[in-house]
């Protein structure tokens, strides 16, 4: 069993393990989880619990029951429930006698490379401290544009930035059905394929924000991670003693990878702010360790500034690679297809010859 040889473990608690139908919170359930991390703890293990429910706490505390709201009356529920979640877990923790911290991410917190290692020694000091952290998505100050939108994702990125060894996706599910119709579970995914992503089914729960995609897309950010995950049906009394008994869930196996921490960081990337679309000279280049010039690029998408993480795409329109781009999209769209000794003439000061250099980028392929 995975579980008994890892260090650290993400628990990513979804809100339909935690509040029932009637918006109430699981207290019978709660208590049986906070023991089941107790034995973690006490066998040395380093636990960080993702927590959803804020927003359904906060419905919950005002009677509210309608499902559908727009944006910023969902951050005002969510201030109001972040409250009494934190609350919630303070308490059935310290009738453990285990020590708690909070933590509200945004999704910059993750993608800017300053703050995401800002974040790991926050994690890092709160292991030292003989504290579990408690985390959720700041929601009551993001926007849509910069919202994970989802904890399964937020889940995995925390996982990478810490170096978890397995992210437990705690869910409504027994794990990834092969079929719906006769509740067939894959048992192991080395690679999310086509295949893989043919047994997705699109439904969510009542409460959540994410469904069986966004965990694959949390799935392959663990596995580039050299993190294992599982999905796992968590609406059980005592779930991770049951897990780690019966072992009923879908493993995501991390692939071996040679990966640094930083390179680890940039293909994990959630969201890259745009495309660059390159020729199969260019391609060929990167496949060889080169870095990305200005004269194979054929033509970019989107809007972003330079030092931000963006997908190069080859001529077939496969992803070949993700890297950190030294120019913004404006100065791009002046130079591509030039050669690097022309990007002072035609930006009118000095600059670095590549694109992309080849140490701020991961090869996909």
């Amino acid at each position: 069993m995975y579980i008994n040889k890892a260090k650290i473990i993400v628990l990513k608690i979804g809100s339909s393990n935690l509040v029932d139908k009637r918006g109430k919170l699981k207290e019978k359930w709660l208590k049986s989880l906070v023991e089941d991390i107790k034995k973690l703890v006490k066998s040395g293990k380093s636990i960080v619990v993702v927590s959803s429910g804020a927003i359904a706490l906060g419905q919950s505390y005002l009677k509210i029951k309608q499902k559908k709201m727009k944006l910023e009356m969902s951050q005002a529920l969510a201030s109001i429930g972040q409250i009494h979640l934190t609350n919630v877990y303070r308490k059935f923790f310290e009738k453990n006698k285990i020590k708690v911290g909070q933590i509200l991410i945004s999704l910059d917190d993750t993608e800017q490379r300053r703050r995401a290692i800002n974040a790991k020694r926050t994690f890092e000091n709160l292991f030292k401290l003989n504290a579990i952290p408690i985390v959720n998505e700041n929601d009551t100050t993001a926007t849509s544009e910069i919202k994970y939108g989802d904890n399964d994702r937020l889940a995995a990125r925390v996982a990478q930035i810490i170096s978890a060894n397995i992210l437990i996706n705690l869910s409504d599910v027994d794990g990834l059905y092969k079929s719906q119709k006769e509740k067939k579970i894959i048992k192991e995914v080395k690679e999310i394929n086509n295949e893989i992503l043919s047994f997705v089914d699109k439904k969510k729960s009542i409460y959540g924000s994410g469904g069986m995609e966004t965990k694959l897309e949390a799935a392959k950010i663990c596995m580039n991670a050299g993190c294992f995950m599982a999905i796992a049906n968590g609406n059980h009394q005592h779930p991770i003693s049951k897990l780690m008994k019966d072992n009923k869930c879908t493993w995501f196996l991390p692939k071996v990878s040679r990966l640094h921490a930083r390179e680890k960081w940039i293909v994990s990337s959630i969201g890259s702010n745009g495309r660059i679309y390159i020729d199969d000279g260019a391609a060929q280049a990167l496949r060889n360790g080169k870095s990305l010039l200005p004269a194979g690029i054929v033509k970019i998408e989107g809007k972003f500034l330079k030092g931000d993480n963006i997908l190069i795409v080859d001529s077939k329109g496969r992803d070949c690679a993700k890297g950190l781009t030294s120019f913004s999209s404006d100065e791009i769209n002046k130079v591509k297809g030039l050669k690097s000794d022309q990007i002072e003439k035609i930006l009118g000061y000095s600059s670095k010859s590549e694109i992309v250099h080849k140490d701020d980028m991961v090869n996909l392929k």
